[in-house]
């Protein structure tokens, strides 16, 4: 896991959405990593530091003056140990004394003790946000380097809707990843993935498509986003009820066969690899048509289809391809048969889509990666990120093969 065995501090100021960083906390210990708790007194007013010591098996750390651990100075030595300080919720007034170097709470001290990368999220009302002096500050943080992750649109505790809302826990969870991930072994690489199965209308209410959810493709966009790469997911279903658009990644949303040629090869100019596990379809209707078919006095419905031509020969030269062959019978054989109708590729990923636990919606997966030698890699069922991983650690040794 990307996380695992990685140092986060965790700092947590005084706002109503504090109560989303004790799920935060448990969210990145279960993906491995060592998680420590600063918090601002404040923040100990909307949750107490005895949650977080429950949820990360490690004290919080609230009050300057009264040492929850043997360590000297606690604040220098977890801002020495930290891989990553995030700060979510960051309130208006702790974004503040982070801008003008206060170190009168345990956060703000933190962060100015650090050389570890910092993140925050905002969390406040509509108006604090919008206000001139906080958005001063948080330019000034982003000059500095530091990664702002949000806020969202929403409700707000104020009874109002605007930017203010602390984003979701997955996000700060993929923020955390795409941080720690930037000089992994695809950094400096761009990669393009396409997710999703196409739709081709057949009227303004109909269309011909396919069952794939996507997850495959989004397992893939967040698997090279953690190693470093620069990713573009070209996809045709977005939230919801498609997983939530992954930090740190360039989303292109498409519907159509057409659409998702275009995305993909404007994408793919100057890129290193395009990993194509969207499902695409073969056929598309001859003709759409212009208002919805209505039904008939009891009479059949005949639709006239055309074939869709395969768009990756006209990828560049260069990059690398790696295809995907959802198959329901001779898989291997059928997957090879990509290579005749979609031109030369460096990999295809085979899998069988009638399997009730590996295929179209399901959280796992099982796939046979297939290369150009004649290779076959068998890979058990897995979740869809860690397929992911597995394939993109393919892609990288390819790629590094190049140089």
């Amino acid at each position: 896991m990307t996380l695992a065995d990685r140092h986060i501090v965790l700092g947590v100021s005084g706002s109503i959405a504090a109560f989303k960083a004790a799920d935060l906390a448990s969210k990145l210990v279960q993906e491995g990593a060592l998680v420590d708790v600063v918090m601002t007194g404040e923040a100990a007013e909307f949750v107490t530091p005895f949650t977080f010591r429950a949820l990360t098996g490690r004290p919080a750390l609230s009050d300057m003056f009264q040492p929850a651990t043997e360590q000297r100075e606690e604040h220098v030595a977890l801002a020495r140990s930290a891989d990553l300080v995030l700060i979510a919720p960051a309130s208006a007034n702790t974004m503040a004394k982070l801008v003008h170097g206060f170190a009168d709470d345990m956060v703000s001290l933190t962060v100015l003790a650090t050389k570890a990368p910092v993140a925050v999220a905002p969390a406040m009302d509509a108006q604090m946000w919008e206000a001139a002096a906080t958005q001063a500050n948080v330019a000034v943080l982003r000059q500095r380097g530091v990664t702002v992750v949000g806020p969202d649109d929403g409700h707000l505790a104020s009874g109002h809707t605007g930017p203010g809302r602390l984003v979701a826990v997955e996000t700060l969870v993929g923020a955390a990843k795409w941080v720690l991930g930037r000089g992994g072994a695809l950094a400096g690489r761009r990669i393009v993935v396409s997710a999703g199965g196409t739709r081709e209308p057949i009227d303004p209410v109909r269309f011909i498509g396919n069952r794939s959810s996507g997850k495959m493709g989004f397992a893939l966009a967040e698997a090279a986003r953690d190693r470093g790469a620069a990713v573009t997911l070209v996809t045709t279903v977005t939230p919801p009820p498609a997983p939530p658009a992954p930090f740190g990644v360039d989303v292109v949303a498409v519907e159509t066969v057409a659409e998702m040629r275009e995305a993909v090869l404007a994408a793919c100019a100057g890129a290193d690899a395009l990993i194509m596990a969207a499902a695409v379809s073969d056929y598309r209707p001859a003709a759409r048509a212009a208002q919805k078919i209505k039904k008939g006095d009891g009479g059949g419905l005949t639709l006239a289809l055309v074939q869709n031509a395969s768009f990756f020969p006209e990828v560049p030269d260069g990059v690398l391809k790696v295809g995907f062959a959802a198959e329901t019978e001779n898989l291997i054989a059928n997957a090879r048969l990509k290579t005749l109708t979609h031109g030369p590729l460096d990999l295809i990923c085979a899998n069988d889509v009638t399997a009730p636990d590996a295929g179209f919606g399901s959280d796992t997966n099982r796939v046979t990666i297939l290369d150009r030698d004649g290779g076959s890699e068998e890979l058990p069922l897995l979740s869809k990120y860690e397929i992911g991983v597995r394939i993109l650690d393919r892609v990288a040794a390819l790629l590094a093969s190049r140089r």
